[in-house]
């Protein structure tokens, strides 16, 4: 803080168990990169490799360092887990996290079937081997999961393992959580919220309205993902409410 302004709410710091802020990298160079952890690291948590773009990435090691090296912890996107797993490839998918040396990894079934007692087993095992976020929901748009299987699918996971699960959205956050004109689905959202612990879950919300959504309804550590790297210094603003949208948030009455 550049000025002891009161009733700004508290933020846990780093490393946090709520209020995390998950950052997406499509493909940061190097440079980008550094210049990102130097104008906001301090507010990120995790930087996600997007979906399987690690494995085309230049100076990938690299820019994990860069990352590393300001207390960010960084993971290859589900995606790159079903990519492997589809290919019936899950030995070298661990390899190839173990080459990196990664202590977090996701995994996801968006864009494959995946029998969830399966995808489950999966969780258990790769928990043995990092730290595991799960993500629930299908990026595939015609894909309806009711809303008591996304609890339960929840529940099931972070009983297999997973630290945490994430509520899927796409990075254009018209999917899953959200309707597709970007607004939230409330019905869904409200009944995660009232049987997965808060702390448990990461939600997806790439857009300004669905980040102040969530901090209205869940205050300022709510766990938010899929932030643009040029959105993160923003965001935080969304938290502390210094920003018109969650302005008097935070005031007392």
């Amino acid at each position: 803080m550049n000025f002891n302004l009161p009733h700004i709410p508290s933020r846990e710091v780093k490393p946090r168990n709520s209020g995390v802020t998950m950052v997406m990298d499509k493909g940061l160079s190097l440079r980008e990169a550094e210049d990102l952890v130097d104008g906001s690291g301090e507010f990120i948590d995790f930087v996600k490799f997007g979906f399987g773009t690690s494995i085309i990435t230049p100076r990938l090691k690299e820019k994990i360092r860069v990352y590393r090296q300001a207390n960010i912890r960084t993971y290859f996107g589900g995606t790159l887990f079903e990519a492997f797993l589809i290919r019936n490839m899950v030995d070298d998918y661990k390899r190839f996290i173990d080459e990196y040396e990664l202590d977090l990894l996701e995994v996801s079934d968006g864009s494959m079937e995946l029998d969830h007692d399966l995808k489950c087993k999966y969780i258990s095992e790769l928990a043995k081997h990092a730290t595991v976020i799960s993500e629930v929901g299908s990026k595939q748009a015609g894909v309806h999961i009711p809303q008591d299987k996304w609890v339960s699918m929840m529940k099931k996971e972070l009983d297999a393992g997973a630290w945490k699960v994430i509520a899927e959205a796409r990075e254009s956050g018209n999917i899953g959580i959200y309707n597709a004109d970007h607004s939230a689905n409330t019905d869904l959202i409200d009944d995660i919220v009232h049987n997965v612990k808060n702390e448990n879950v990461l939600w997806e919300a790439p857009i300004k309205s669905q980040q102040a959504w969530f901090i209205k309804l869940l205050g300022a550590n709510v766990n938010l993902g899929n932030i643009a790297p040029n959105e993160v210094i923003s965001l935080e603003t969304l938290r502390l409410g210094l920003r018109g949208d969650t302005f008097f948030q935070f005031l007392p009455k």
